[in-house]
């Protein structure tokens, strides 16, 4: 298993000048890391209990936290940098890839957080080559958007999320006729997605596009499905200058938290709480730290910081494992709960 290293005790940041409230969750956040490796990390693999697309996941909430706390910084370089050298070829494709846009979505972002930590090109250059390989799937049947699979079973939200973001990412992280690429994607992207009707009127996000009709499918309103989209508008808009994908963000972040919370805790469906849906929640509120980051909205702020004291108060086990309901109780722990956990905790010392 990892071992973890710690530079700098969590009881010298006042002296910094870091506010206790902050401080408490900087050291949740790391003291959670540690259970999440502790318990699941492989270093032989790279992979956290042998999960794939949250694997790529929990690759960027390790780097938005070293990003964040330099204390934990190096930790966090190198875990990525351990998972870069074993993971590649885990799916038998080469590079973070296989049949699914989606999966090799949440790698090429864990990759560019991976750059944003140390700055290291090759992070960057092996989310631009999965990005290449996400545009052979812009063949769908409905004007635009790509398929969520290679075999092109159905056209969902999630995948053409992660293409947009994984785009508005990369613009701004490159210059000149690459930078005009990839801005074109996104907006081109976002212009299809927006149009498409799987936004509702509530403001949320369906599952996905029928493929038959071209129209929204109808089906459940995921956490994830909002999340990914906030932190894509919010690194458009920096790529653009235009606030209007700020404000379309916000109209779904707002939708988001009324459709999906239960007094103030975000709940995903009950359903939707094994390793894949547990996942979900993570997704959002990382999405919506961008959000605010890019453009501060006290509201969006309390949010996480009410989620993140929930959690850690009441769906926490005793043997420190974050579980699927934030408002408790602690119980149907995992691996990916605990990840999206982690998300929060760090959203909150973010915000």
């Amino acid at each position: 298993m990892f071992v973890m290293k710690y530079y700098k005790s969590l009881f010298l940041l006042p002296l910094l000048q870091v506010s206790p409230v902050i401080a408490d969750y900087n050291a949740n956040a790391e003291a959670a890391i540690k259970t999440l490796n502790n318990k699941w990390y492989d270093t032989n693999t790279g992979l956290w209990n042998k999960l794939w697309w949250q694997s790529g996941n929990m690759v960027t909430t390790i780097a938005n936290f070293g990003i964040h706390d330099n204390n934990f910084k190096q930790t966090a370089k190198d875990i990525v940098a351990n998972t870069y050298a074993k993971s590649a070829n885990a799916q038998g494709h080469p590079g973070w890839k296989n049949d699914y846009y989606d999966d090799e979505g949440w790698w090429a972002l864990g990759w560019i957080a991976s750059y944003d930590l140390t700055n290291d090109v090759k992070y960057l250059n092996t989310a631009k080559d999965i990005f290449e390989d996400m545009t052979g799937g812009h063949t769908t049947p409905c004007g635009g958007g790509i398929w969520w699979d290679k075999k092109k079973t159905s056209i969902a939200a999630i995948s053409n999320e992660l293409f947009l973001s994984v785009a508005a990412h990369l613009a701004n992280r490159v210059s000149g006729n690459d930078k005009q690429n990839y801005v074109n994607w996104a907006k081109s992207e976002w212009e299809w997605f927006y149009h498409s009707g799987i936004i509702n009127s509530e403001n949320v996000i369906n599952d996905g596009i029928d493929k038959g009709t071209c129209k929204n499918d109808g089906k459940k309103v995921y956490t994830y499905n909002q999340g990914v989209i906030l932190g894509g508008l919010a690194e458009l808009a920096k790529a653009t200058g235009d606030g209007g994908y700020i404000d379309n963000a916000k109209k779904i972040a707002n939708g988001a938290i009324n459709k999906l919370t239960k007094n103030g805790i975000l709940t995903e469906d009950s359903s939707s709480l094994d390793e894949q849906g547990a996942q979900f929640k993570g997704v959002f509120v990382r999405g919506l730290i961008r959000l605010h980051q890019q453009s501060p909205t006290q509201s969006f702020s309390t949010f996480l910081k009410t989620n993140a004291d929930s959690l850690w108060s009441k769906d926490k086990t005793g043997d420190g494992v974050l579980g699927p309901l934030w408002q408790g109780p602690a119980a149907n722990a995992n691996a990916a709960s605990h990840a999206a956990g982690i998300d929060c905790l760090v959203a909150a010392a973010q915000a």
